[in-house]
């Protein structure tokens, strides 16, 4: 069995081509937010937050074979742990590693924390945008408070996003919640309703909508602020191509036994 550490929007095409190449597959997700994955009698999922010692115990009791990481590219802590999970089982590690955005031509500033982030980001003196999710919420609403500079989160609409708004006291007027990726004039009307002068993101990428919200905070005039990829520093082999990541799969572990 392939387990697959997902949840972003690259989980279903992965598993269906896994599926497709003779894999069993087990999809595990952080929270139990939809996914499009196809009904498969070789495909399982499950959800709840894991530390190394209960994924390499889950991987132990399931017979998991390979372990391919396509967490999300800032799930620092999900990755550590996956490795470590693997490394206890001496489980080959395949790590997914979505690309990242080309900025040539959009004038952004870059932070290497969401504390860094949060400085530049109030000290213009405009409203702030945030489009970096639910986790990374306290830098930005403790400067907002401090500041008086008017902050609007946008957030996916989950209960683990709404407990996150409320425990950094954001009203409901201060949250905008939606599912992207948005289009360009989507991000736009965000930034018009809104009066936004400052839209702070982190480099998701195309799948996470990056390259809209640059169109669109260029057309609107805002400062860009990007928070940068934690740094990668580990021996593991990383992908950017699914036929290349097939490829040294089925030289791990052949199609053909994958299903016993």
């Amino acid at each position: 069995m392939i387990m697959l550490l997902g949840g972003t929007s690259e989980t279903a095409p992965m598993t269906r081509a896994l599926l497709q190449a003779g894999y069993r597959v087990l999809v595990s997700t952080a929270t139990d937010a939809p996914l499009a994955l196809p009904e498969h009698s070789r495909l399982e999922r499950r959800h709840g937050r894991l530390d190394g010692m209960a994924m390499a115990d889950l991987m132990r009791r399931r017979h998991v074979g390979v372990l391919i990481d396509a967490a999300h590219p800032y799930a620092s802590r999900a990755r550590q742990e996956a490795q470590k999970a693997a490394a206890a089982l001496s489980l080959p590690y395949l790590r997914w590693e979505r690309p990242g955005t080309d900025f040539n031509g959009f004038p952004v500033i870059a932070a290497e924390d969401h504390e860094k982030a949060a400085e530049l980001a109030f000290a213009d003196g405009r409203p702030v945008l945030l489009t970096t999710g639910s986790r990374h919420l306290l830098p930005y609403t403790t400067r907002a408070r401090q500041t008086g500079i008017r902050l609007r989160a946008r957030v996916l609409p989950h209960e683990e996003s709404r407990i996150a708004v409320l425990q950094a006291g954001l009203s409901t007027e201060e949250v905008i919640f939606g599912k992207g990726p948005f289009s360009v004039e989507c991000n736009r009307r965000h930034i018009r309703r809104h009066d936004i002068g400052v839209l702070v993101t982190k480099d998701s990428g195309e799948a996470g909508g990056v390259p809209a919200k640059l169109q669109a905070a260029r057309l609107e005039h805002c400062i860009i602020i990007v928070v940068q990829r934690p740094a990668v520093s580990n021996p593991y082999p990383r992908f950017n191509h699914l036929p290349e990541l097939l490829a040294t799969l089925a030289s791990i572990v052949p199609p053909q036994t994958a299903t016993d």
